[in-house]
């Protein structure tokens, strides 16, 4: 995998010990409930019944040890870079011509989201899809985040880890490669593209930071646009209101007091379990629970990943860093890389393409009728279709620009 005076990539195997799971459950039975307020349902967060019950289930019925087994399947590794201990998993295809991929999570996710997109992705023949679709994937754990926390010192920004995860893309022989990613992952992956685009082949993205209507667009802007983009770009502004309003607090307090939220969070685990849950019903297309969109052991699985590595303080330091970097503030750098934008409607940010044209090469742009923030875990079949596509056109572009070369 790597030459032999490269910096030495690890095999790696979840485990934790049975006396962490001994002492999750010691907690699980031990819970200090809250009041709650009658009546309110998700309007002052997650709603404690619903919450009882959750506990319940991951206390008596959720198995840690077969959801273990099945992240185990894939090969995975770790490598130190940057000073940071980076964990991520390799699955190569069984086809030896498939383009090299890195996908990223976002924050409150981890590994796990991409469960449903792994196969169809690396395999495509096994799954009724075109072999030369396939892809040789590489799923980090962000630095901070799950099993690649908690981070040893400061600085870890999105910025950094983009390159950290270049040079991890350089370690395991992938001079060009695509990205994909979404929440913090978009980020990432934009930056990665932004950053290195002589080696990025395509980004791909269900999320492009900075892309909504973050002030009231004046009646200038709205008369230069067309009437679709204008009324989507209403409803951008209005999404953004609302999100300032109901949403963007814990964003807020993660990007100025992480320290202080961690010692809650790492106490209790059904302060974590809050804390992340409720974001699977806000975000996604959930009407009433959060099951609705994302399979219920998918998400504890999720949770077990940040109890178990004890890094809700660590993950949460990522939006500290961006709020206190020295280009908070600045506009976008331009991305000339090929982009891509997979656009689900229960996204809480709402893109509107005459801003991501600004700043980025956007190559696609497809809308779909369901799914949300968590597209991977969410619409797992719509996100590898798009996938899939965009590194198709990208490959028939390719190959036509070769093929009229060689006419002239």
């Amino acid at each position: 995998m790597t030459s032999a005076d490269s910096p030495r990539i690890e095999p790696f195997t979840v485990e934790f010990p049975q006396s962490d799971l001994d002492d999750l459950r010691q907690r699980l039975d031990r819970v200090r409930w809250p009041d709650e307020l009658p009546g309110v349902g998700w309007a002052y967060g997650v709603p404690r019944e619903y919450l009882r019950e959750l506990v319940r289930y991951w206390r008596h019925t959720y198995d840690w040890r077969a959801a273990q087994d099945r992240l185990n399947e894939w090969p995975q590794f770790t490598t130190e870079i940057d000073g940071a201990r980076i964990h991520f998993a390799h699955i190569r295809s069984p086809e030896p011509g498939a383009t090299p991929l890195i996908m990223t999570h976002g924050w409150p996710g981890s590994i796990v989201e991409f469960t449903g997109v792994v196969g169809p992705l690396t395999d495509p023949r096994a799954h009724g899809g075109d072999p030369a679709d396939a892809f040789h994937l590489v799923v980090p754990s962000i630095p901070g985040f799950g099993l690649s926390g908690p981070t040893r010192d400061t600085g870890w920004e999105f910025r950094r880890v983009a390159a950290a995860f270049a040079e991890l893309m350089t370690r395991l022989g992938y001079p060009r490669f695509g990205a994909q990613g979404g929440d913090w992952g978009g980020a990432i992956s934009r930056e990665l593209g932004r950053a290195f685009p002589e080696r990025l082949i395509g980004v791909h993205l269900n999320l492009l930071p900075g892309s909504s209507a973050l002030t009231e667009p004046t009646d200038a802007e709205l008369s230069a646009l067309s009437p679709e983009e204008r009324e989507r770009t209403l409803t951008s502004w209005r999404r953004a209101q609302e999100w300032r309003r109901d949403e963007a607090g814990y964003a807020e307090l993660q990007s100025t007091r992480p320290q202080t939220l961690s010692y809650a969070l790492t106490d209790s685990p059904v302060g974590q379990l809050a804390w992340i849950v409720e974001k699977f019903r806000q975000w996604t297309d959930a009407e009433d629970r959060p099951e609705e969109a994302v399979d219920r052991d998918l998400m504890l699985t999720n949770v077990m990943l940040y109890w178990l590595t004890g890094t809700a303080g660590s993950s949460a330091r990522i939006y500290y860093e961006r709020a206190h970097a020295d280009y908070q503030g600045a506009q976008p750098g331009i991305s000339t890389a090929p982009t891509a934008l997979a656009v689900f409607p229960h996204e809480p940010q709402v893109p509107l393409r005459h801003i991501a044209d600004r700043t980025n090469d956007i190559v696609r742009w497809t809308e779909f009728d369901r799914g949300g923030h968590f597209a991977a875990a969410e619409q797992p079949e719509l996100l590898a279709g798009d996938v899939r596509a965009f590194f198709r056109s990208l490959r028939a572009s390719a190959h036509s620009e070769s093929a009229a070369g060689r006419e002239s």
